[in-house]
């Protein structure tokens, strides 16, 4: 058996009050049709881009816009991105609407004030905003909307989720819908509270898969997030899921999904108790989910966002049905090589031997459980997978969980030509050398790791 690596604030004001009573996601254009058959590795020469536009830990005023191609990794695009021509703008959700541009939409105010508007931005880059208006929520006696998250609904509506209190209790909190009534996102139908998810809500976020809509919401008194599903968009939702029922543990706020390239889903999630920014994956249906881990290089730095993934041109290429070299990115006279069925990073010249030659020889093919992804030969037939943490290679037994194993999605590499290979059943795993062995490992976000993870495909040696 396989032996699976392991992955090793907002309202200071609401943590301090908890003894009293009390989206987005592009696949193709729709953040709302959600579906696993959607999910497959980029294909050669294009890539997987995920953005996030968060807020600071430091800083409420601005935002900053990063991306991903691996939903782990993510990389500074541009630093104060936006900044707002008046106001605050936290908890901002992204969009991309079926116009090409992007849109984000956000709290306009920091926690200790009335807040009756939503604001709204949009850009034809991701990186370059221009303000749009500050939307009044009209609910009755209103004194807080905070939290506004896009929806696209599979009948291309789009809709935005609000938390929303009003003055006789500024701190009890409900989800309201919002749907756009015309195309340039500037009008607006009345609100509609989510019926079942009730009051003392918060940061709900919905995704809909097949005819079911699954929502995650935070619990302001327990602040463990929740789960819930309906059949219809405004309900009624019946909450299946308290108290710490998936392992992420409390003071857990801004829940967001995203389905990843091998269909899993990920759920990312401002741990704003102890200022870490988690992530935790699920494979079945939302029924149980990954230890939650800290997102690398963002995080303690960002605050409440949600995620857009696009696939775009520029990935990696790689060649299929042809032998290849792998050369280190930043070992030059290094390459894999098999030894012993394990895969390490030798030496190897023009003075090598043939056998090791052609043990640093492989055919690249498509991939086992992914044709969009790739897996890899070695000369005697046998596949390269990662087990138990090593990269290694075996005969190909005809499972699904081998086939996994052995599939690895290419990324772009730290210097040019170069690739990276992640792990198809583990995303932000990937196969980099140590101590000139090559391994599995969960990426650090560190140049190092993307250097040691880096590797040149080479005409063969053999």
């Amino acid at each position: 058996m396989t032996r699976r690596p392991h992955t090793p604030s907002r309202r200071t004001l609401l943590r301090a009050m908890a003894v009293l009573p009390a989206s987005a996601l592009v696949l193709g254009e729709a953040p709302g049709l959600l579906g696993t058959a959607l999910a497959a590795a980029p294909p050669s020469g294009s890539a997987t881009r995920y953005t996030i536009v968060p807020f600071l830990n430091s800083n409420d005023g601005t935002v900053n816009v990063y991306q991903s191609d691996d939903a782990t990794d993510f990389r500074l695009a541009k630093a104060s991105a936006y900044t707002p021509p008046s106001n605050r703008i936290r908890d901002a959700s992204i969009l991309r609407h079926t116009n090409g541009s992007y849109y984000i939409t956000y709290t306009t105010h920091t926690w200790q004030d009335t807040s009756t508007t939503i604001g709204f931005a949009r850009s034809t880059d991701r990186v370059n905003w221009t303000f749009l208006y500050d939307y009044t929520v009209p609910i009755a006696s209103l004194s807080r909307a905070w939290a506004p998250e896009w929806f696209v609904d599979s009948d291309g509506s789009v809709n935005v989720i609000v938390s929303c209190s009003t003055t006789d209790d500024e701190w009890i909190f409900t989800p309201y819908l919002l749907k756009a009534t015309n195309s340039a996102l500037t009008a607006w139908s009345s609100p509609v509270a989510l019926s079942g998810i009730g009051e003392n809500h918060i940061d709900t976020f919905l995704v809909k898969i097949g005819s079911t809509y699954h929502a995650f919401t935070k619990n302001e008194t327990t602040k463990y997030i929740e789960y819930a599903t309906a059949s219809s968009l405004t309900g009624p939702y019946a909450i299946s899921r308290t108290g710490d029922w998936a392992g992420w543990g409390s003071y857990r706020e801004g829940p967001a999904l995203i389905q990843l390239d091998n269909g899993g889903w990920r759920l990312f999630f401002d741990g704003y108790g102890d200022g870490t920014y988690y992530y935790s994956d699920s494979y079945d249906t939302f029924a149980t989910w990954s230890a939650p881990a800290g997102l690398p290089a963002v995080s303690g730095t960002v605050r409440h966002f949600t995620v857009i993934k696009e696939t775009v041109s520029g990935g990696p290429t790689l060649a299929k049905n042809v032998t290849r070299s792998f050369q280190s990115a930043n070992f030059s006279t290094r390459y894999w090589q098999v030894q012993s069925s394990l895969l390490n990073l030798p030496v190897v010249s023009a003075s090598s031997t043939t056998a090791e030659k052609q043990a640093s020889t492989f055919t690249v093919v498509a991939g086992l459980a992914d044709a969009n992804g790739y897996s890899l030969r070695d000369s005697s037939g046998k596949y390269l997978r990662h087990y138990d943490f090593r990269a290694r290679f075996d005969t190909n037994d005809g499972t699904s969980t081998f086939a996994k194993d052995a599939t690895f999605v290419a990324r772009t590499g730290s210097s040019s030509g170069s690739i990276r290979f992640e792990s198809y059943n583990y995303p932000g795993y990937y196969l980099r050398h140590y101590n000139y062995q090559l391994r599995v490992d969960r990426t650090d976000g560190t140049d190092l790791f993307r250097q040691d993870s880096s590797f040149t495909p080479v005409t063969s040696w053999a």
